[in-house]
């Protein structure tokens, strides 16, 4: 009875194991320590090749030195995420491979 046992439990982790990962939606806070108004803001799986919507919205701009919430809920169960910001002043930046799933806070300096 025991080996029937241990077998069992072996093929439910293999079964667990083999489940795709859940979708996931993630929220951290957004630093804006730089010198510049953030008006555009946003993120893609690192594994694909075009960016999602703006996660600051219509209307949305990050002055300096303030900070907020971002959600992340596209449905996608990676942790590895590119950035790309986009200043009112013109300036863009790209940062590969932010890991999201144990981010707390990203802080946007000059």
């Amino acid at each position: 009875m025991n080996a029937y046992f241990k077998g069992g439990v072996a093929a439910l982790a293999l079964l667990v194991s083999a489940l795709p990962a859940a979708a996931q939606t993630v929220e951290f806070t957004l630093i804006n320590n730089s010198s510049q108004s953030l008006h555009y803001f946003y993120t893609t799986p690192s594994n694909e090749d075009h960016w999602g919507d703006d996660l600051l919205g219509a209307d949305g701009t990050l002055e300096p030195g303030m900070q907020g919430t971002v959600t992340i809920g596209d449905g996608s169960d990676q942790c590895l995420y590119d950035f790309r910001f986009e200043t009112g002043e013109g300036a863009v930046l790209e940062v590969p491979q932010i890991d999201i799933c144990s981010l707390n806070s990203y802080t946007l300096n000059d």
